[in-house]
């Protein structure tokens, strides 16, 4: 199996790639830079750029991006990798499987991207090599994270950090353009670095896990183009990843390509920066909100029911900070009640601890729904009944939300939410313009620094 994947890596092709899989994953890159702006402007980011500059490691070949700060390929991607993850607005992997809790995988972009665009620009890849080193990894992070016994998800691994290990390895081997043998053993090295465990939602060390896992896919290429030994079977041996961190695998799950997950069942894009298991129910909430001329002031009590595994994840129910906001269904609900959105500027620590907000956040009641239940953990079904003052009850349903494959953003509404994400950064709107069309065109660009330069200060 680790050899098949080695393989694909090598022998992927840009012609390989067809016109589709290419404009969804530009969707997806562009939304990424978005983020890895806002995230430039977080705490976590503030913090990466103060451990970069005490490792004195500044001054390298490659853009932190948001900040004027340039430094080595490996820690470029590890701040820009925890900038894309910082607000949890980032893409989302759909699963096959009906055994895939939520049909939800990883966030495959971050640290796949992250990697990608660091040594790209370092080696003054074109937009076509950059391309096609981002839609490899994607590819082997997606199909592996798709084929693991879903007890690695379901007992604590944070699967954008243990399979994301994987994306940043295969594209960094991929633009190193290595061989079957190396690239063998870089998965192996990266196998030995994965981590990342749920526990840590909803503080600043999720986001650190698509920073480490691009970080440590840097690591395991260069230590294998230098030679470095390991496992070349890292994957299915008795034990490797597969066992040791899920206790098993589907191997039907591991056809690379075939079709490539961008285009079935495909990635979703957030409309939220929250956990992904809130959007059914805030888009459906803003739904009834709009069609019914809902006022915070008439509501007596929500309701909001799933299956029993999405309240595992959506752990705050009652937070106290943006971070824990994000998995919280009640602040989610109260937000969009309360102001009529819910987007970056209502996820801030000041708003989270609101009087009002947290009145709002009694009235919501997010737990187990028989029917929500019933129709299966590959879902995320979530069921509203908002209960009126007057005595009237609006209810919802929604099994996914805008961003969706089944109701997809289109590349000018991923520009419009990637504008929005630079005006948060107060970045500049010209950069801003000039950033969208070199991605537009990204495979027409001679050499990614080019993109890179609207990315810096």
């Amino acid at each position: 199996m680790t050899r098949r994947v080695a393989e694909f890596i090598v022998a992927t092709r840009y012609t390989d790639l067809s016109t589709e899989l290419i404009d969804l994953g530009k969707k997806s890159i562009l939304d990424a830079l978005g983020l890895a702006l806002v995230g430039s402007v977080a705490k976590s980011g503030e913090l990466t750029r103060t451990y970069l500059r005490t490792l004195r490691v500044a001054g390298g070949d490659a853009t932190v991006v948001g900040s004027s700060l340039k430094s080595n390929v490996r820690f470029a991607a590890f701040a820009n990798g925890v900038g894309i993850h910082a607000d949890d607005y980032d893409d989302t992997q759909l699963a096959v499987a009906k055994d895939r809790v939520y049909g939800l995988l990883t966030h495959p972009t971050a640290p796949c991207l992250s990697a990608a665009l660091a040594l790209a620009e370092s080696r003054k890849a074109s937009g076509r090599d950059l391309l096609l080193a981002y839609h490899v990894g994607v590819e082997v992070e997606s199909k592996i994270s798709e084929a693991i016994a879903p007890r690695h998800y379901e007992d604590g691994f944070h699967s954008t950090g243990t399979c994301g290990v994987f994306a940043a390895a295969a594209a960094a081997i991929k633009l190193y353009g290595a061989d079957v043998a190396v690239c063998a053993r870089a998965l192996g090295i990266a196998a030995s670095q994965s981590s990342g465990l749920r526990e840590n939602f909803g503080t600043m060390t999720k986001p650190f896990h698509a920073g480490h896992a691009a970080e440590s896919g840097i690591v395991a290429a260069d230590f294998a183009l230098l030679g470095w030994t390991a496992s070349d079977h890292i994957l299915e041996a008795a034990n490797g990843f597969f066992h040791a961190a899920g206790g098993g695998f589907d191997p039907a799950a591991m056809r690379l390509g075939k079709p490539w997950t961008f285009v079935s069942p495909g990635i979703s894009i957030k409309p939220f920066p929250s956990g992904s298991l809130t959007h059914p129910a805030m888009s459906a909430m803003l739904r009834l909100i709009r069609e019914n001329h809902i006022a915070a002031g008439d509501v007596e009590r929500v309701d909001v029911g799933t299956n029993r595994n999405m309240p595992n994840a959506l752990l705050h129910h009652r937070p106290k900070d943006s971070l824990q906001a994000k998995f919280s269904m009640e602040f989610c609900m109260a937000a969009l009640l309360l102001y009529g959105k819910a987007g970056l500027n209502e996820f801030n620590d000041e708003v989270v601890n609101r009087p009002q907000v947290e009145a709002m956040i009694e009235r919501i009641h997010f737990g187990v729904n028989a029917e929500a239940e019933a129709a299966g953990y590959d879902k995320m079904t979530s069921i509203l009944d908002i209960h009126l003052k007057n005595g009237r009850t609006i209810s919802g349903r929604a099994e996914f939300a805008k961003g969706n494959p089944a109701d997809p953003m289109s590349f000018d509404e991923v520009a419009a939410k990637f504008e929005d994400c630079a005006k948060f950064a107060n970045w500049s709107g010209a950069k801003a313009t000039s950033l969208i069309a070199a991605v537009r065109k990204l495979e027409e660009i001679p050499d990614v620094r080019t993109m890179t330069g609207w990315l810096s200060t």
